[in-house]
């Protein structure tokens, strides 16, 4: 079982100087290169600092690698010297740092070149490569992990355990919804040895506290349009703020902050309408389609929000969520490629049918790992 990585070092060495009772906090240490097989969980929201704590890492080799043989032989496991760092980056990943070199380990305060050290990775088969690949690798710094295939997690754990090689992870354990990622999260959570948390200021301008959740929105001609529930899990935004339906943002949120407009009406209508339609009974699930790609206020959707938000605070930026529009497209895709309710035959069919965006579904499932050609119309 994973367990919560604290250090009471500092307040017994503080207290053996004799200084007074105080409100001592963990000592800020370089990292321990010594401990073969750790599996290093860096959790937190997005902006919290998860990438840059693991570039502390990376610059921490500078001086470890400095050491004499003594050291080397307490750093290394086999030809594994976990001084030795490597980079792993998801390809979906690299849309977010375009400006930056190839070589980046890129971060949003700046970023270090690795130069051989990195690799962009489309799943766990392409770790083991690496990792085979690299023999004196002894760490390894798995970005957005959860990004990959469930099958990682055992790659890592068996890596570790029979190499004694290292990995940290600074990835997201919670997506947008405040649920957990997908499978793959629950199982690095599960083979982790050590969990660090970090957090960071709520993002909202008018909030200083601390935040402990993502949240997406688009921006609309100036607005803030949280995203709804059923947006789809993976859509990979950048680190500036950008204008459209297509482009999603990010900012760490607290709770009061984090808005999620659409998870009653996800539960409460739309899969019963995807699961009728598996049964034959598709009107229900085409009328709501209609009603979301062409008129949007004759939609359940938008009767929901008026009638859990329209008077409260905030309401206004809820009904926002509605602007980015794509709104039937993404109600189809969580169907289809989350909760595996409708198949690819009735959604080709609801998408010619509807004359949805072929070109953003096609982009955003096979980022999500659910490909779909929409080539030619299926006919039930």
């Amino acid at each position: 079982m994973p367990h919560i990585e604290t250090d009471h070092s500092g307040e017994d060495f503080l207290k053996s100087l004799g200084f007074p009772t105080l409100s001592v906090h963990d000592t800020f240490t370089h990292f321990d290169f010594k401990t073969p097989g750790r599996r290093v969980l860096l959790i937190g929201p997005m902006g919290s600092g998860k990438t840059e704590w693991s570039a502390r890492i990376w610059r921490d080799t500078e001086v470890a690698k400095k050491k004499g043989d003594f050291v080397k032989d307490l750093t290394c496991t086999g030809n594994a010297d976990r001084r030795n760092v490597f980079f792993i980056r998801s390809e979906l990943d690299k849309a977010r740092f375009k400006d930056y070199p190839d070589d980046a380990f890129a971060f949003r305060s700046g970023y270090i070149r690795c130069g051989d050290n990195i690799a962009f990775i489309r799943d766990s088969f392409g770790l083991e490569e690496v990792i085979r690949d690299n023999p004196t690798v002894g760490t390894y710094i798995i970005d957005e992990a959860s990004f990959f295939d469930e099958r990682l997690a055992y790659v890592v754990r068996n890596a570790s355990l029979e190499k004694g090689i290292m990995f940290i992870f600074p990835t997201l354990v919670l997506n947008f919804r405040r649920e957990f990622f997908n499978n793959t999260a629950r199982l690095i959570l599960d083979i982790a040895t050590d969990v660090l948390p970090l957090t960071a200021y709520c993002e909202n301008r008018e909030c200083i506290d601390p935040a402990f959740y993502t949240y997406r929105y688009y921006t609309v001609e100036g607005r803030e349009c949280p995203a709804l529930f059923f947006d789809p899990l993976i859509v990979v935004g950048g680190d500036k703020v950008k204008d459209g339906a297509f482009d999603a943002n990010y900012d760490a949120r607290c709770d009061k902050h984090h808005l999620l407009p659409g998870k009653e009406y996800t539960f409460f209508t739309l899969k019963p309408l995807g699961e009728a339609a598996v049964r034959g009974e598709t009107e229900g699930l085409l009328r709501e389609m209609e009603a979301l790609r062409g008129d949007i206020k004759s939609s359940i959707l938008y009767e929901n929000l008026m009638k859990s938000y329209a008077d409260k605070e905030n309401g206004e930026i809820y009904l926002d969520s509605l602007r980015p529009g794509l709104v039937a497209e993404k109600a189809l895709m969580y169907l289809y490629a989350e909760q595996n309710i409708i198949s690819e035959q009735l959604l080709q069919k609801l998408v010619f049918d509807l004359e949805l965006n072929i070109p953003y579904l096609e982009k955003t499932l096979r980022d999500n790992r659910r490909p779909v050609s929409f080539e030619q119309p299926y006919l039930l």
